[in-house]
């Protein structure tokens, strides 16, 4: 049983849900990453996503492309993030997923990108622009090495294809609560529509789903964990470390803003 599923199952078993934070790795400061994983754990992380920096992050709002610009600048490449993974997960079994648009994957090769993904200890991939339809090779090379694959499903998502991306996803599948890009927002939802669009993913997937994007405060993580099976945090934990000038500050930072965020499943 891959770490992934082991998670779930151990959170199901404990009538709790995911609560997931996202990183760029290398913000704000240069050899952040392996700290901060450790400080997320701590913290009480159920497991973790891992953006891979890209010149064009189109599912991505400011803050994460911000993120993302100086990440770049401190040297941050799938090579990196990989070897960062790979110490962090000599003393951890916490699942990691990565984050990451596909035209990096197809420059880096998609088998090796597996093959070191696996090497390294990854889990599980998400990548936001690549449509089900043209998976097929992907999700047949990650399968091959043991990594999950995550679909999103949009508010917009009909029947048909909620039903066709629960499938697809290997263990879970990842709800993006807007139309539009990641970002802190002090509102989730206009008029109930997020509590309807769950709603509708619930009576339709099979497998759990989390919900992404805009989630930014202990309340609206509360709101997501009665409707959904974990909340992911990125926008908003981005931008509680931004100013950080060392790696110890970043990681008291971190710890800080997880400490505000929580709750009864911590």
């Amino acid at each position: 049983m891959n770490r992934i599923k082991q998670k779930f199952e151990e959170l199901a078993r404990a009538d709790k849900k995911a609560f997931i934070p996202y990183i760029t790795p290398e913000f704000p400061v240069k050899g952040a990453t392996v700290p901060l994983l450790q400080a997320l754990e701590r913290s009480g992380a159920d497991l973790i996503e891992v953006g891979i920096p890209f010149s064009d992050p189109l599912a991505d709002g400011k803050t994460v492309q911000h993120a993302s610009k100086i990440a770049l600048r401190n040297g941050a490449t799938i090579s990196t993030i990989l070897g960062a993974v790979k110490q962090f997960r000599a003393s951890s079994t916490l699942p990691i997923l990565l984050m990451g648009y596909v035209n990096p994957l197809l420059r880096y090769g998609t088998k090796k990108f597996f093959t070191d993904c696996a090497t390294a200890g990854v889990d599980g991939l998400i990548v936001p622009d690549l449509p089900p339809e043209e998976s097929a090779d992907i999700v047949k090379e990650s399968e091959n090495a043991g990594i999950s694959n995550v679909f999103l499903i949009a508010p917009t998502t009909p029947i048909d294809r909620i039903r066709l991306i629960d499938k697809l996803s290997t263990d879970f599948s990842y709800c993006v609560s807007v139309t539009g890009v990641t970002g802190a927002r002090s509102e989730l939802g206009i008029n109930g529509s997020l509590d309807a669009f769950l709603k509708r993913v619930r009576e339709n997937a099979k497998k759990p789903f989390v919900v992404g994007f805009g989630i930014s405060n202990a309340q609206q993580v509360e709101h997501v964990w009665r409707l959904a099976d974990g909340a992911v945090v990125g926008s908003a934990l981005l931008q509680a470390i931004k100013d950080a000038s060392t790696r110890e500050e970043c990681v008291m930072k971190a710890e800080r803003f997880m400490h505000a965020l929580r709750t009864r499943n911590f």
